[in-house]
């Protein structure tokens, strides 16, 4: 048998996933503190439910696993959690509001690969549903900006409104119909990182031929926040400007004027059914130069979903945990990585069962404590260890055992001591 994982799959190893899942608890802690309660759904879900029309889209539905099962329903894989957020809140339109959740789940996505791209990958969101208040986008940014301290990352949390650039498209490019306006956004989203001359080019292309001097006046700028916003205030005439300007106005405010938090008028987010707050979390020092996180408002989404002439707004964000990794794994070194969940190894000498009644005190005590099984010698058991990066080696022998001893060694400084079975549980405690 060849033996292949399918495309785009990925077996963890013991120190991958040990990292996977310190990063994935301290995710959850964070969300739980802000007052965000977990939500599970199922991998599969109805095709109807995946395909409707505003869920994720034809381009989406192209990649998205389609299934039958035994009694011929079209299932299929999700390929993201917002959908099964919409068909939960659809499914329960009675609950308060609003419903603050997180989830932490995998989606797939039959795409094409490249690098940091996989068919199987998690995705780790929190959303408020219910909530038109900026207090609600604030929250989700303010979330994203203490994890990352957590976990020693200076980043920069990036910022915009839709409704400020179907403004901008409207004004400046007579952009009316909204196609016409989310091409122009696209083509703008692009200024961090093909420049002017770049976005100019694409829109000469796409057929806007207007002046954009004045546009670069005012979406192109490397000033304070509230200057930025004062200057769109006054270059833009009051009728356009009555959504977004208290929307950001709310939001800086929200968030204290963090100089951690950049307004960028510019940015767009790729995603058609964001309405209102867009932001963006990136690496202050373009360590790494793509989103850690990212998310908005999606106000028309779930209403639209469900067939519903009610808005449902909603507001979150979602967390990348491919890229958080592999900047913590590129910091730590691989060789640092923790290797085991196991704190203490007991190696026994012709001694199992008093090793096994330590190994008990041990367990009982909360320490996550394991045992040679292969009868193997002291050498041999502590490059096993080392192997695994143990700290610590209890050795039960019969001469200790004569003295009311064992032997523990500290397996990074070499020190051994023997002391007595309750004093080496008492001092791993």
């Amino acid at each position: 048998m060849d033996l292949q994982l399918p495309r785009g799959m990925r077996d963890f190893a013991p120190a991958e996933k040990l990292l996977r899942d310190e990063v994935t608890a301290k995710l959850k802690a964070t969300f739980e503190r802000y007052g965000f309660n977990p939500l599970e759904t199922p991998i599969v879900e109805r095709w109807e439910v995946l395909s409707a029309k505003y869920g994720g889209g034809e381009e989406i539905l192209k990649e998205t696993y389609k299934l039958t099962d035994q009694g011929g329903r079209q299932l299929g894989l999700r390929y993201e959690l917002t959908t099964s957020l919409a068909r939960f809140v659809g499914m329960n339109l009675s609950i308060k509001k609003p419903f603050k959740r997180y989830q932490i789940g995998l989606v797939y996505r039959d795409g094409p690969l490249k690098k940091g791209r996989y068919r199987e990958f998690y995705q780790c969101d929190v959303d408020t549903v219910g909530a038109t208040s900026m207090l609600a986008d604030a929250e989700c940014i303010q979330v994203a900006l203490d994890f990352f301290e957590q976990i020693g990352f200076e980043v920069e949390v990036r910022v915009n409104n839709r409704k400020l650039l179907f403004d901008l498209a409207r004004l400046f490019l007579e952009a009316r119909d909204e196609d016409r306006a989310l091409s122009f956004i696209l083509s703008l989203y692009k200024l961090e990182k093909i420049g002017r001359d770049g976005v100019t080019k694409e829109l000469r292309k796409k057929g806007f031929e207007q002046n954009l001097d004045e546009l670069w006046a005012l979406v192109d700028l490397d000033v304070d926040n509230r200057v930025i916003l004062e200057q769109l205030r006054q270059a833009m005439p009051s009728e356009y400007a009555a959504g977004w300007l208290k929307e950001l106005d709310d939001l800086l405010t929200f968030l204290e004027n963090n100089p951690r938090v950049r307004f960028l008028p510019s940015l767009a987010r790729g995603l058609g059914y964001y309405t209102g707050t867009v932001f963006e979390v990136f690496m202050s020092d373009d360590s790494f130069h793509g989103a850690l996180a990212s998310g908005g408002r999606y106000d028309h989404l779930i209403g639209d979903f469900l067939g519903s002439k009610d808005q449902i707004p909603a507001v979150g964000i979602s967390f990348g945990l491919e890229p958080i990794c592999e900047l913590i794994k590129d910091r730590q070194g691989s060789e640092n990585m923790k290797k085991s969940t196991v704190q203490v190894y007991v190696v026994p000498i012709q001694t199992q069962k008093e090793s096994l009644a330590l190994l008990k005190q041990l367990r009982a005590a909360g320490l996550h404590a394991d045992m040679d099984l292969m009868g193997r010698g002291p050498s041999a058991n502590f490059k096993y260890a080392n192997a695994y990066a143990i700290p610590y080696v209890i050795v039960v022998g019969p001469d200790e055992l004569a003295a009311g001893k064992v032997t523990l060694k500290n397996m990074e400084s070499g020190k051994e001591e023997q002391l007595s079975p309750e004093r080496v549980v008492e001092k791993l405690k």
